[in-house]
């Protein structure tokens, strides 16, 4: 069974990896349901019996440890990482502490409430971030609603995400971006990313008019891929992850900054996990098993 679809503002981006999972599942050989996460989901899992459930949702309520939650109540395997684990993965704020906790470099940020006159937020920002600066809500994926901003536009842009109540403000790090993957107990791979846009946002991800360039093998020193590497196994042991994580780092001045990790990176033709996985021999078909074969190992 393949969980897809939801109600986050990544939508779309879940049912074109349900989509193709399904589809990919279903020419070798195997039984598949695509169902929504609505009130019905329950009784629909309880009706059908899967042997195990493809968590392919994307975003809030998908992959915060909200669907978890339920999941858990049946008792079926399910993919990906687990409740506490995808709701720390999903919490920009407390994820980052426990990066600096645990010596992984993260760019500087504070978080914002809507609490503060403009003048004082401004004199913050520039006291302890600096601009250019990027803004983001705390619990958003995709890069869903991320903007790197001026002084001139920022308080526009921070006024524009009201709506999430909490948001993060981030040290701007230029540089390259580079993302590594990890399944399991193993160090997958990385891949570079040079987008034509500002910066690796939605459109960038999921556009392919955007034009990203994907750089496979990264052109990195064999200790410095080394400890890219190890830094992605790090973080994804540290929180407690299951099956597929891509971690998202920027490379500057001989350090990797991690920005974030991402417990369900998208299965899409555009997406950068089966990409890596590819360039290492695996096939689309052998990674869903992979993922398949690590949900039914937590059981």
């Amino acid at each position: 069974m393949i969980i897809s679809g939801g109600i986050s503002k990544e939508r779309l981006i879940s049912l074109d990896t349900g989509n193709q999972v399904a589809e990919e599942l279903s020419k070798n050989g195997y039984k598949v349901k695509i169902v929504e996460p609505n009130y019905k989901l329950i009784n629909v899992i309880k009706f059908f019996k899967p042997e195990v459930i493809f968590n392919a949702l994307h975003g809030q309520f998908g992959e915060d440890g909200y669907i978890q939650t339920i999941l858990e109540t049946t008792g079926i395997p399910y993919t990906h990482s687990g409740v506490i684990p995808s709701a720390i993965a999903m919490d920009k704020d407390l994820s980052k502490k426990i990066f600096l906790q645990n010596g992984i470099n993260t760019p500087k940020y504070i978080t914002y409430s809507f609490n503060l006159q403009n003048t004082i937020l401004l004199k913050i920002i520039e006291k302890k971030l600096k601009f250019p600066v990027v803004i983001k809500p705390i619990n958003e994926g995709s890069s869903v609603n991320v903007f790197i901003c001026t002084k001139k536009n920022v308080l526009k842009k921070i006024n524009s995400l009201k709506n999430y109540n909490k948001i993060i403000l981030e040290e701007f790090i230029p540089g390259r971006e580079i993302q590594a993957a990890i399944i399991g107990t193993k160090k997958l791979g990385a891949i570079e990313l040079k987008p034509k846009r500002k910066f690796y946002d939605y459109e960038a991800k999921y556009n392919s008019k955007a034009k990203t360039k994907h750089i496979i093998p990264v052109d990195l020193k064999k200790k410095d891929y080394n400890r890219l590497m190890n830094l992605a196994f790090k973080a994804h042991q540290l929180i407690g992850c299951k099956g597929v994580t891509r971690s998202d780092f920027k490379f500057y001045k001989k350090k990797f900054y991690l920005l974030e990790i991402n417990t369900q990176p998208g299965m899409t033709s555009l997406s950068l996990v089966p990409e890596i996985a590819a360039y290492k021999g695996i096939s689309f078909i052998n990674l869903i098993e992979l993922i398949l074969k690590d949900a039914k190992s937590k059981k």
